[in-house]
């Protein structure tokens, strides 16, 4: 049962604010870090946290120094060395974060919907999108600066991203064998739609300049996706229904 709050106590942060997701950092990573407050730990890994990834943006995580961090963190270097030894623990401390998250979110749709192909496709496009957008930062982070992480940070990026394909090609496998989806290649698709959640958080810019909205970007994808490959049999009576309940010419 939740405690309920007393007057006064500050609410909890949302799971994919900050301050949230250094709190599971720091959980993973006891071990590493020497500040035993974990309140303390908490915040002050979520002000590393957020120089490095806005460091990073502008001017790559390779050029980043630990002077550099300690200086727009606000921590002396002796407090960043409370937290990581070096900055490829740093590095490995997102990634890490970033997979796992994106991996426990994914792999967790609502009570029925697993049992329903193209309804699963669905929710797994929207929640994509929507956890790269409360996490972009992160997300960003993990794809720009991929080519220049070094081999063990790389295997957690590339793994990262093809166990996001796999859940996907499961759902597009499972549909295919069910007469949902007209698919020749599952493992392909599922590896063509990847760049069209990517580009949500890669090119915001030009999405923020069109005025796109993430629900407009969200049904965009929808759409185009379920045009390619819902099953349209020749020979359909009126109203007919795919396995959704739905009709297949009436797909949003």
């Amino acid at each position: 049962m939740t405690r309920a709050r007393q007057a006064g106590e500050a609410p909890a942060p949302e799971p994919y604010a900050t301050e949230a997701i250094c709190g599971r950092i720091l959980e993973r990573h006891r071990d590493t870090v020497s500040v035993r407050k974990a309140h303390v730990a908490t915040a002050n890994l979520a002000r590393i946290i957020e120089a490095v990834l806005r460091l990073s943006s502008r001017q790559g995580f390779h050029e980043t120094s630990l002077r550099d961090l300690a200086k727009a963190s606000g921590l002396s270097m002796g407090g960043l060395y409370s937290y990581f030894d070096n900055k490829n623990t740093l590095l490995l401390m997102i990634l890490t974060e970033v997979a796992q998250t994106a991996e426990a979110v994914l792999g967790n749709p609502p009570p029925g919907v697993a049992e329903r192909p193209a309804a699963h496709l669905r929710w797994l496009i929207e929640t994509h999108l929507r956890l790269t957008e409360a996490m972009q930062p992160w997300f960003v982070f993990a794809y720009m600066e991929a080519k220049g992480f070094p081999a063990p940070a790389r295997r957690i990026a590339t793994e990262g991203e093809l166990a996001t394909e796999r859940m996907f090609a499961g759902v597009l496998e499972r549909g295919a064998a069910e007469g949902v989806f007209a698919i020749e290649d599952v493992d392909l698709t599922a590896s063509l739609i990847k760049p069209l959640l990517q580009d949500w958080y890669v090119k915001r810019a030009k999405y923020r300049k069109r005025g796109t909205t993430i629900e407009r970007y969200v049904a965009g994808v929808t759409d185009f996706v379920e045009s390619a490959i819902l099953a349209r049999p020749a020979q359909s009576p009126p109203g007919s229904a795919d396995r959704d309940g739905r009709n297949p010419a009436a797909v949003p």
